[in-house]
């Protein structure tokens, strides 16, 4: 029962996306270089707990910039770079951040075959969906759903987002990341974490 929620709730954010205006990757570099103190170079972070930016979905990171300036999704620190971006801003920076190449990370060996598992196949047992049905089998997400592309994602990063959707510390609308974090143990959030890191676009 829990599954047919799901793909109802996908369903439902996958139709309802509005179409997003066009940005200038161009400008957008010029606007996104204070990113890069956090985001890394190109967007590839390289402090664990902040995730890349490089070749994420331009509707996913306009969504979360207008999130992260609505309150919608609280974080100190973002609030306070979003706080005086435009609508066009946030377009632009995300448009030259989706043109960036993702640095692929290296995932644990110790941990390739179960985050592999879970990443392709979920956890039918435990009402855990393959991550690869939304986010695609390569990581590379479905950006017109706003499902954000994953592969090469630093595994802390990825790690704690999972682990704040499990604590309904992190809401996304309508509710499946909570919904499918919220069976996952914390093993099994490390492993398809590092799986994660290590998939190459």
């Amino acid at each position: 029962m829990k599954f047919v929620k799901l793909f109802v709730l996908m369903a439902v954010a996958a139709v309802a996306t509005p179409a997003m205006a066009a940005g200038d990757a161009e400008a957008g570099e010029a606007k996104a270089a204070p990113c890069a103190a956090c985001h890394g170079q190109g967007g590839n972070a390289t402090i664990p707990t902040y995730p890349k930016l490089a070749g994420q979905g331009e509707e996913y990171l306009v969504k979360q910039l207008q999130d992260f300036k609505s309150g919608a999704r609280n974080n100190a620190i973002m609030a306070g770079q979003v706080a005086n971006m435009s609508e066009q801003d946030m377009q632009d920076i995300a448009a030259y951040y989706a043109k960036q190449s993702t640095e692929a990370g290296q995932a644990n060996p110790d941990l390739v075959e179960l985050g592999e598992r879970l990443y392709r196949g979920g956890d039918m047992a435990n009402n855990i969906p393959a991550c690869s049905g939304c986010h695609g089998p390569a990581g590379q997400g479905m950006d017109a759903a706003q499902y954000p592309h994953l592969a090469g994602q630093n595994a802390q990063y990825t790690e704690d987002q999972l682990k704040a959707f499990r604590a309904a510390g992190r809401v996304d609308e309508p509710g499946m990341m909570q919904t499918i974090a919220a069976e996952m143990s914390d093993t099994q959030i490390k492993a398809v974490a590092s799986f994660i890191s290590g998939l190459s676009k």
